[in-house]
């Protein structure tokens, strides 16, 4: 069940000095701005990315009451480009941090902050040792710096194949003291290394190659870990690949890390990275630009949280990313997703009414999630709705109805009504009104034994009542939204109806209602399909479901044809088939398949309560296919595809004899070699039927050698030539001799054949075969005795 979530505005930046001007910087800028906030949240810088001269592009803004002098920094061209604002930790004192300001050659300010004083510059330093040195991207570990910078080759005319190898990762302390700031020895992590992104995590950086990198490098990720000076090579296609520890500066070398992984990585498929971000967990969150969701964990393994909708993401597009705790929040064209990172579940998705949106630290609860917009910041948390103790004369009402329908059910039967057979039967259909009453009598009575006799009542209901209250406020929204949005509300809308009806009963009711809801809604019933049995495709392309065994039941084990009737509403398989059909036609075989594995792991076999029982599942999805009102080739082979993937015998030969009819002679003999296999019953049948169609034509000539290996060990000559004899073509005239038609079976055709299978060892030579190996027959005389 979804939790219900509030978003709730705790500043209007009243709370910020200079506060009208923050707001005024937000609203204004031509591109996103981009904010941080400082460790303890008492400050938010603002970097404006273009900003005409005399005004400042980096400006600092606190909180009341810890006032002082302002930090305004401004620059202008030929002066360098700012690469980044970092947050040290001060090893000195505890809790203490310091703000460095990088600038793309290398200078850097060091700023600290003091209550009543203001923003203070301590020293400035130079993190490069080359003066062409150019960085291109920086981030801070604990009190270290990391950067990855470019040192151009002195010779103006080197190879362009060279000149992508010309950069270097590079990583220095940043010690504060009472004498200043002073920077550590510099440690060259990586040379002659293409360019690369640095994202830190706590005990992690992470070499993400940049998009303009060279194209033979850009297949794998870099993985440093600095306690252990080693490091690792990941791929999201292959998973962990190698790792090495870094005893000298000529192991750095990135040409030597590769030396034995080259043949491997050559392989690979390149990177699809539209943006990455650091998680809170050490992990490194990918997003793609299909729109898929990727955690790639230290010890380079991922694995697949999420998959955003809006289809291909554009290059422009920004995708906010940050995790609270357990929980992904991510905002992708105004709508901000929640996910739960541990099983890849849509917490919620709520639409924003804001045009840009940033995330900031939470420094209290792990799951309150900050946002900071052109209006203010708000905290997105999970609570429970206040005042729920009130019941409204209307609730009273509804629950006064609902007890007369429990002492009609309890008058007809002699058993006590419970709270599970209350739950089963569906009949709780007032659970706001029904918990409200007795949280308020609870309050009233606040009696010990009163409290346990209904904590089991009131923990049954909770999921219900958190999931009603959801449903209830997007119906609100969608009352009240502009046209625009009304189509996403609606979406959720339906996602959250399927999702309902399929943790409940599925009886004629609710299969007749999503019959209606996939008829008056298919776009938004099929992407609450692909949610509830959480469909998507792993790194090899093939199709998985991460759907529970209750959900697998209640789509295969609800009502079928015939308990329905004729009216119009089909069964709910192949209603998810119809949508598979429309929306994603590729993906209908896979998914029969899924079932059917499903199927034989939870129903025993030909077990008539099982759906495979009743009608095969390739056949109710073939029903579904036949059912379109316009014929394709596609659909000829969808047919194809839907026979081949139920691996049943009859369907086997169904798909072989609709190859033939097509004459597609190269998937004839593909098929028949891969479905020998199944069995030698299956096998037998196959060929048969392929020595048929040989002896009434020609097309399997090019592929005799591969059918002749398919032939099976109990058939004889004699079967082999009855069976061509039998399928010869009837001819209306004596052809005469030695015709060149070329198209008549000949002797010398068979002729491999036959001797394939005169060889074999026969059967009875078999039998026989230790009497033959006996002594002679008869024994030779003993020796007289003298």
């Amino acid at each position: 069940m979804k939790r219900a979530g509030t978003l709730r505005q705790v500043s209007d930046f009243s709370d910020f000095s200079r506060g009208h001007w923050l707001q005024e910087l937000l609203c204004r800028g031509e591109e996103p701005s981009h904010v941080q906030s400082s460790p303890d949240g008492q400050h938010l810088l603002v970097l404006q990315k273009s900003r005409p001269p005399p005004q400042p592009r980096v400006v600092a803004f606190q909180r009341h009451g810890i006032g002082g002098a302002d930090l305004e920094r401004n620059w202008q061209p030929p002066q360098p480009a700012l690469v980044g604002l970092l947050f040290l930790q001060n090893p000195v004192t505890l809790g203490a941090w310091v703000l460095a300001v990088v600038w793309e050659h290398g200078h850097t300010e060091v700023w600290h902050f003091v209550v009543a004083v203001g923003w203070q510059l301590l020293q400035t330093v130079e993190l490069c040792q080359g003066a062409r040195a150019r960085i291109v991207s920086v981030c801070s570990q604990g009190a270290s710096l990391v950067w990855c910078e470019e040192r151009p080759p002195l010779d103006t005319h080197s190879d362009m194949s060279k000149c992508a190898f010309r950069f270097c990762v590079c990583t220095r302390a940043l010690e504060v003291g009472e004498q200043g700031v002073r920077l550590g020895t510099l440690r060259i992590v990586l040379h002659n290394s293409p360019e690369y992104q640095v994202l830190a995590s706590p005990q992690h950086v992470f070499l993400v190659p940049a998009t303009a990198s060279f194209a033979t490098t850009s297949k794998f990720l870099l993985i440093w870990h600095p306690e252990k000076a080693k490091l690792t090579i990941t791929a999201p296609s292959a998973g962990f690949i190698h790792s090495k520890v870094l005893r000298s500066s000529s192991e750095s070398d990135f040409r030597k890390l590769l030396l034995g992984s080259v043949g491997l990585l050559s392989g690979l498929a390149p990177l699809d990275i539209h943006t990455s971000a650091v998680s809170n967990g050490e992990g490194l969150l990918l997003v793609s630009t299909k729109g898929d969701v990727n955690m790639v964990e230290p010890d380079g393994t991922q694995r697949h949280i999420f998959d955003l909708e809006g289809g291909p993401l554009a290059q422009g597009s920004p995708v906010q990313l940050k995790t609270f705790g357990s929980i992904l929040a991510c905002v992708l064209a105004g709508v901000l997703y929640l996910v739960d990172q541990n099983n890849g579940r849509l917490i919620e998705k709520k639409i924003l009414s804001m045009k840009e949106v940033h995330f900031l630290e939470s420094l209290g609860e792990e799951d309150s999630i900050q946002l900071l917009t052109q209006t203010g910041i708000y905290s997105f948390s999970f609570s429970k709705p206040e005042d729920s103790s009130r019941p409204e004369p209307c609730l009273v009402e509804m629950v006064f109805e609902e007890a007369c329908r429990y002492y009609q059910r309890r008058s007809l039967s002699s058993s006590k009504l419970t709270v599970e057979k209350l739950k089963k039967g569906g009949v709780f259909q007032a659970p706001v009104a029904l918990t409200a009453i007795l949280q308020h009598s609870l309050h009233q009575k606040p009696a010990r034994g009163l409290q346990d006799t209904y904590t089991k009542l009131l923990s049954t209901v909770s999921l219900e009542l958190q999931s009603y209250m959801s449903l209830e406020l997007l119906k609100t929204c969608v009352v009240c939204a502009p046209e625009s949005e009304v189509e996403s509300y609606c979406e959720e809308l339906v996602e959250q109806e399927v999702s309902r009806v399929l943790c409940s009963d599925m009886d004629k009711d609710n299969l007749a209602y999503l019959n209606s809801i996939f008829a008056s809604f298919p776009k938004a019933a099929w992407k609450a399909t692909r949610s509830c049995l959480q469909l998507q495709q792993n790194g090899d392309g093939l199709l998985v479901a991460r759907a529970t065994p209750e959900v697998w039941k209640k789509v295969l084990g609800g009502p079928q044809q015939e308990e329905v009737g004729q009216n119009g509403v089909v069964p709910l398989f192949e209603l998810i088939c119809a949508s598979f059909l429309r929306f994603k036609p590729k993906w209908l075989p896979s998914f029969v398949e899924l079932t059917q594995q499903y199927v034989s792991v939870s129903w025993a076999y030909s077990s008539k309560e099982g759906p495979e029982g009743r009608v095969p599942l390739y056949k109710r999805a073939l029903g579904v296919l036949a059912r379109k009102n316009k014929r394709s080739e596609a659909d000829d082979e969808m047919e194809l595809e839907l026979l081949l993937c139920s691996k049943r015998p009859k369907a086997v030969l169904q798909a072989l004899h609709l190859l033939i009819h097509l004459k597609q002679w190269q998937r004839v003999v593909e098929v028949a070699e891969k479905f020998s296999k199944l069995s030698p019953l299956l096998n037998k049948e196959i060929f048969t039927t392929l020595l048929a169609e040989f002896a009434q034509h020609r097309e399997l000539d090019p592929y005799l050698d591969t059918l002749w290996l398919l032939c099976p060990t109990d058939l004889t000559t004699s079967d082999i030539l009855a069976v061509v004899l039998k399928h010869l073509p009837d001819s209306q005239e004596d052809p005469a001799p030695f015709s060149s038609e070329g198209n008549q079976l000949t002797v010398g055709l068979l002729k491999p054949l036959l001797q394939r299978v005169m060889q074999r060892p026969c059967i009875q030579d078999e039998m026989y075969s230790d009497a033959l190996q006996s002594p002679t027959f008869p024994p030779p005389t003993p020796p007289r005795e003298h």
